[in-house]
């Protein structure tokens, strides 16, 4: 017994340690989300790594390594038909690879329309969350040694869908708002969509400002490809950078493409990685403090 208080010591030693290895949770609104504020302290559900039933809508911070931290960010949406969110495979698994690349990440979590007994709204709130989280990014910058026009966002199928309505729909930020955040603007200053659903692409031409993009699918997602390459012929109407990989098979969701048997769905990261060194989204000077 005389060893109790030593044990006792060690094990809430280790609690600590462990607790702060724990990614750090933002919700992006602190009252809760606008009109919805009521449902701020809803328990989420989470089963596996696929959380559902959001009402607090939220980013986990995935820091990159301080040794490889390039100044870059983005902002990743996990898939889920905006039923559930991937968070696992979608979110937590492209982070990690992000941060090996000295890219800081972002892992939203918004609310999901789709889910039985929703009370939001398609076309209002998802959209809503994604460009709250820019601006959430954005204002805190200086926080995270991060360059502000460096802000990219990247989407999984029904996030791929997200990460069309922030793209192409953004708002400046008002210097006169009582919310600090509200000052920042939601503009993505590139984006990464795999195999998006179609929710959100433009029914005409996109904005001539819109960010460079890379965009990824297997011709055999059928469902999947039209988004694609609706969005390809826009960028090529607006004359703005664009790349697309159409892989001949992989199907819908195959995430990382970790655990995929064929090989170029299994290497499919890298045509990501190829295209963000030469985009120039890999080698930037770190910022200084403020990120200006």
């Amino acid at each position: 017994m005389k060893h109790l208080p030593l044990l006792l010591s060690l094990v809430l030693s280790l609690q600590g340690s462990l607790r702060a290895e724990e990614p750090l949770v933002i919700h992006l609104w602190d009252k809760g989300a606008p009109g919805f504020e009521q449902l701020k302290d809803e328990p989420e559900v989470v089963k596996g790594t696929s959380v559902t039933h959001v009402n607090n809508p939220s980013i986990t911070v995935f820091p990159a390594p301080k040794d490889k931290a390039n100044g870059v960010a983005i902002l990743i949406v996990p898939g889920g038909g905006h039923r559930q969110l991937g968070f696992g495979g979608e979110g937590v698994e492209p982070a990690k690879l992000l941060n090996n690349l000295g890219i800081t990440c972002f892992v939203l979590k918004h609310r999901l329309p789709r889910e039985a007994g929703s009370p939001y709204n398609l076309d209002i709130h998802p959209r809503q969350d994604g460009q709250r989280a820019m601006r959430v990014i954005r204002s805190r910058t200086a926080e995270w040694n991060l360059d502000p026009k460096l802000i990219g966002i990247l989407g999984f199928s029904a996030g791929g869908e997200v990460v069309a309505m922030v793209v192409y729909s953004p708002t400046a930020g008002d210097p006169a708002a009582a919310d600090p955040i509200d000052r920042a603007s939601s503009r993505a200053d590139f984006q990464i969509s795999i195999y998006p659903g179609p929710l959100g692409v433009p029914a005409g031409p996109i904005p001539a400002d819109s960010p460079p993009a890379f965009f990824l699918v297997a011709n055999d997602d059928t469902s999947h490809v039209k988004p694609i390459l609706d969005q390809l012929a826009k960028y090529e109407d607006a004359k703005l950078p664009v790349e697309v990989h159409l892989y001949a098979r992989g199907a819908h969701g195959f995430g990382m493409g970790t655990r995929s048997k064929l090989a170029s769905i299994n290497t499919w990261t890298q045509r990501m990685t190829d295209w963000l060194g030469d985009s120039g989204f890999l080698a930037k000077e770190q910022p200084k403090a403020g990120g200006k």
